[in-house]
């Protein structure tokens, strides 16, 4: 039976990509599936690139990779930002190549977000008060009449999955690359995993087995700092972030 190493927001993290790599290799897994929202960040995006263009895993896009292409630079983001100016031709290609959403299979759909939107949580709902559990009913209206057994969704950072009341499953693997972030969509609000190490999920014969795994965070971190992002300095080193203002 194949096993499936399913990845997302690696967000130029190479040091966590490279970890995450040989861990799904030495757990058996033959076939990688990468969610989107894989360079943006002020890390290695090209050299992230790089790697995965050689490695040729089925990809989708998630946000960062329609606002890096679509967006003009006065309307970018910190992380978008340094990203756009360190690709070359051949990278934006290949970010332009990737669909939203695919069939993976026929019991497989993937999507960054929902099978709707590349910036809303799936398994989580954006209050005024924070980052909230979704209901299974806000779960159950974002898959909508997707009939797939597994839908395979990112963007969160947080691992998990939700079984609707008809069987059909949703699943996160949670962030390679970063584990705490602030974020401003619909309105301010934080996710935090506690801890620095990467995370990735395996599908093997219809179970979901999700990973940790240890890297050298304070590499990614030092280098961060030096790119003048403390923020993401932070974040990489303890998976939190300082309270919002």
């Amino acid at each position: 039976m194949t096993r499936l190493a399913i990845l997302s927001d690696i967000h130029g993290n190479m040091s966590a990509l490279e970890a995450v790599i040989a861990d799904a290799e030495g757990q058996g897994c033959t076939v990688f599936i990468n969610l989107g929202d894989t360079l943006s960040g002020p890390l290695w995006p090209a050299e992230t690139a790089d790697v995965l263009m050689a490695r040729d895993w089925p990809t989708i896009a998630g946000n960062h990779e329609r606002q890096l292409l679509t967006l003009p630079r006065d309307r970018m983001g910190a992380s978008d930002l340094f990203t756009r100016a360190q690709l070359n031709p051949r990278q934006l290609a290949w970010l332009a190549a990737q669909p939203a959403t695919c069939d993976f299979a026929p019991d497989i759909f993937l999507c960054h977000g929902t099978p709707g939107s590349d910036l809303t949580h799936y398994l989580f709902t954006v209050e005024a008060a924070g980052l909230r559990a979704a209901t299974d009913d806000e779960v159950s209206e974002r898959t909508g009449d997707r009939g797939e057994a597994l839908i395979l969704c990112g963007h969160s950072h947080i691992p998990g999955e939700r079984v609707l009341a008809d069987g059909r499953r949703i699943a996160n693997p949670g962030s390679v690359g970063l584990q705490a972030f602030h974020d401003d969509h619909p309105c301010p609000y934080t996710v935090e995993n506690g801890d620095p190490r990467a995370r990735y999920a395996i599908v093997d014969a219809g179970r979901i087995l999700f990973r940790h795994v240890d890297y050298d965070y304070a590499s990614a971190a030092a280098k961060a700092d030096r790119e003048g992002r403390p923020d993401w300095a932070i974040a990489l080193r303890t998976g939190r972030m300082e309270p919002l203002a």
